[in-house]
């Protein structure tokens, strides 16, 4: 009931059937928790579909996004093009390369790092539990 009423407070120009963006025109953003060289983007503002938010991360090594959780969201990352790097949830550590898709678990504490050389470029999905758990993307200070 309430993503039917947040689709009626949605901008008039992003409730159509089909949403378009040029990846180059995505809106970037800094976070505390990622470097001053991490180029990070929204590809999915949350106000398209209720409670869902997608955004690139792209750096090279070494480098790291820190360690941070989030109750509120499940999360799945996608590598893309020459992905090369380990994410950390909890206490396992996973290889990430181009092409895997990784869940990272409900509230786990969980941060990626990439080796000297190496490339991190990955889509985040993030997927709200409820409308106040999108308050979380407020650390992501745009540009």
């Amino acid at each position: 009931d309430q993503d039917r009423i947040d689709i009626l407070e949605f901008p008039t120009e992003q409730t159509q059937e089909e949403y378009y963006a040029r990846f180059e025109e995505c809106q970037g953003y800094t976070e505390p928790i990622k470097s001053a060289t991490t180029v990070s983007r929204t590809i999915l503002p949350n106000r398209i579909i209720p409670r869902v938010a997608m955004g690139t991360v792209q750096t090279t090594g070494p480098d790291a996004v820190g360690s941070h959780k989030h109750p509120m969201l499940e999360q799945l990352f996608l590598g893309l093009a020459d992905n090369q790097c380990t994410v950390h949830a909890d206490e396992v550590s996973q290889s990430f390369a181009e092409h895997d898709l990784l869940h990272i678990p409900l509230g786990s504490m969980h941060g990626v790092e990439v080796a000297d050389q190496h490339t991190m470029y990955y889509v985040w999905m993030d997927f709200f539990l409820n409308k106040e758990g999108e308050e979380w993307l407020k650390t992501h200070i745009t540009e």
